[in-house]
């Protein structure tokens, strides 16, 4: 029954948007009513940050607006999880700019030059640099750039390759075929890790991004292996209180 309700409401958003693209700006309204669960549920996950449940869901809809306006039909991707991380965004977009989400001043400007190191990159050598190549560049271990990309990270397009690797954000995020549910499983996941404290972020980076062993993280972090087992199943106790 749940699989039906979500294959139905995937075929209705294609039907509506088909309809927009040709012209019927009242399907617009349409999408929107159609998907405020989507919209609701992301909106959820920002609760308790010094904003106003109401106020998140309206931001919410902004980020669905700018999805219903930008798809393309011809991309394949099912609407829904286009949607997401242009709704995040503007929930995301209005924490930082009314300060509500605190980034370093320290982190937003390494940040910003990390990002400018990628793009001359990419200009003189046609393809995306790997984290430690940015990292080097900057003199600042992996870990720290994992942090300060993380903090500076834009809106990116589905199709842009991330990680320094052959993979792109439409691999990453639950495919058309996949739960409406599972999208949002996924958002949860990737919010809950992003509000971790910076060692813990740290340590993910390098454990489970990098496939860094406890020694060898605990080596590029300046601590004992002992410490990272510690802080590892303080980690894995808190995502999974979070995540209940």
């Amino acid at each position: 029954m749940k699989e039906q309700i979500i294959s139905d409401i995937h075929e209705e958003n294609k039907r509506l948007l088909k309809e927009y693209a040709e012209g019927d700006e009242s399907a617009a309204d349409k999408l929107m009513e159609l998907n405020m669960g989507l919209v609701s549920g992301l909106a959820a996950r920002f609760r308790g940050r010094g904003a106003e449940y109401e106020d998140l869901q309206q931001i919410g809809c902004i980020g669905m607006l700018k999805a219903i306006r930008s798809f393309d039909l011809e991309r394949g991707t099912a609407f829904s999880t286009y949607a997401v991380p242009l709704i995040i965004g503007e929930i995301r977009k209005y924490l930082r700019d009314d300060g509500l989400l605190k980034v370093s001043r320290n982190q937003k400007r390494m940040g910003a030059q990390l990002l400018r190191e990628r793009e001359k990159y990419i200009r003189e050598k046609g393809c995306e640099p790997r984290l430690e190549e940015l990292a080097e560049q900057c003199s600042i271990s992996v870990a720290e750039a994992a942090v300060a990309l993380e903090c500076a990270a834009p809106i990116h397009s589905l199709s842009e390759v991330i990680g320094g690797e052959d993979m792109s954000l439409e691999s990453v995020i639950p495919s058309p075929d996949d739960t409406l549910a599972k999208t949002v499983e996924y958002v949860a996941l990737s919010e809950t890790m992003r509000n971790l404290p910076t060692l813990w972020r740290q340590i993910i980076a390098l454990r489970y991004y990098k496939d860094y062993s406890q020694q060898q993280t605990a080596e590029a972090l300046g601590t004992s292996q002992v410490k990272i087992s510690r802080e590892e199943k303080k980690i894995f106790a808190y995502m999974r209180q979070e995540l209940s």
